[in-house]
């Protein structure tokens, strides 16, 4: 109740963030972002996972010269330089796959490049399909001291989650191909969650999955003794495909999306 008399129970902030509300504060995670992705007609994406502390080549090198002169820890300066690489190959990688996929025909967007929002990997992936000149996508989630989105997002794509389980749904209820750059904890996570899925064919949709850097995660994931203890079974491995390659990442998807989502080899819409 106020001044004015009693407030309408939509416009009751207290009530909207109470526990009572809490199914109405889940629900407009879902319709809120369905209806954007609607009014922009986005019908698909590609999303990209991978470390949000992967910095760019141009910030890496300046890092390691700033260490060298003025006495900084230069061994850390030269293993991010060194996996800045991955930085430049997932921005790449995100441009090529955004010019094929603007190319293609029909007037909804198709194949979208998504990440979640953040710096690292996710600012490369972004960045890349913004200069392709092409509309891309950020699930960023608040969380206490982390950055918000990154400046390449496209602003009307641009979003912030409250609940992990929604954003998680929004990766992968809408993709249509992985890209797994190294990562930690979150990547790993994103990554056997749909791996978890996929396997327990709660995830019916055949998608192609690339986990990029093949020496990474050669060293992170032994995935042959998970064979070879009897965890997962040997064609189980063949769900994804590991690269060190742009080319051959780029070559992989866009053969395997336009044959499994756009009804022929190369064909259109």
């Amino acid at each position: 109740m106020t001044d004015d008399g009693p407030v309408k129970a939509y416009r009751n902030v207290p009530f909207l963030n109470s526990r009572d509300a809490r199914p109405l504060r889940i629900l407009s995670e879902y319709l809120e972002p369905d209806a954007r992705f609607e009014d922009l007609e986005v019908s698909d994406t590609i999303v990209f996972f991978g470390s949000a502390r992967i910095p760019p080549r141009d910030d890496a090198a300046a890092r390691l010269e700033a260490a060298r002169t003025h006495g900084g820890d230069v061994a850390a300066a030269e293993k991010w330089l060194a996996m800045s690489r991955y930085y430049e190959d997932a921005r790449e990688l995100a441009s090529r796959l955004t010019k094929w996929s603007k190319g293609l025909k029909g007037r909804r967007r198709r194949f979208v490049v998504c990440t979640g929002g953040g710096p690292g990997i996710m600012e490369a992936a972004n960045r890349g399909a913004s200069e392709a000149k092409g509309m891309n996508i950020g699930l960023t989630i608040s969380i206490p001291g982390e950055p918000h989105d990154n400046p390449y997002i496209t602003r009307e794509l641009s979003f912030e989650f409250h609940y992990f389980f929604m954003r998680k749904f929004w990766f992968i209820y809408l993709a249509k191909a992985l890209v797994i750059f190294p990562g930690g904890f979150g990547t790993l996570d994103e990554f056997f969650e749909i791996m978890t899925l996929i396997q327990t064919r709660k995830l019916t949709k055949k998608i192609p999955i690339v986990m990029y850097g093949k020496t990474f995660w050669d060293d992170v994931i032994d995935f042959d003794a998970l064979v070879r203890y009897g965890t997962i079974d040997a064609e189980d491995l063949d769900l994804f495909t590991r690269t060190d390659s742009v080319d051959e990442a780029f070559d992989f998807l866009t053969s395997e999306m336009s044959a499994r989502f756009l009804g022929e080899p190369g064909g259109g819409l």
